[in-house]
């Protein structure tokens, strides 16, 4: 992923982006502030591995974690839309899952769910299983998907 081309996109599109994440502990935006000039379209990043994170920073329903799991498309959903909620940004990327190792037969190793929300849209949630490929390589992995996301929604906003 060409970062500086997704920043680039953003500034056109007028919109400042904000990231939730628990697996990925704050590397999808590392990656966008790792490029010079990122301030004028990133707005903040909330790093919520722990439930009480995601309740207490982000907003998510205690009840949508105990019902569904942290890993899960309706947690990663919260997140996009909670930090939307608590920031001045208009799109929202989440990220919650299982880098590994570890895991179990319904939420195995490399299991990650996405959330992408912005204003005046649906939130997108979906789930990638990327493999028991090692900690390292599922959080890659994660950080370029979840870019690709931003990427997309901003590319819809540019048409």
């Amino acid at each position: 992923m060409n970062v500086a081309g997704l920043l680039d996109r953003a500034r056109r599109a007028g919109v400042m982006i904000a990231t939730a994440e628990s697996c990925t502990g704050g590397l999808v935006a590392a990656s966008i502030t790792d490029i010079p000039g990122s301030s004028d379209v990133f707005e903040r990043g909330f790093v919520t591995y722990s439930d009480i994170a995601k309740t207490g920073l982000l907003g998510v329903d205690a009840g949508i974690i105990a019902r569904h799991g942290a890993v899960s498309q309706q947690v990663a959903k919260a997140m996009a839309e909670g930090a939307i909620r608590n920031s001045e940004a208009q799109l929202a990327v989440s990220t919650t899952g299982i880098a590994g190792p570890g895991g179990t037969d319904r939420k195995p190793e490399g299991m990650v769910c996405f959330g992408l929300a912005s204003v005046n849209a649906d939130t997108f949630a979906e789930t990638r299983r990327f493999g028991a490929v090692g900690r390292e390589s599922v959080r890659a992995a994660s950080v370029e998907h979840a870019l690709n996301l931003l990427d997309s929604r901003i590319a819809e906003l540019l048409k």
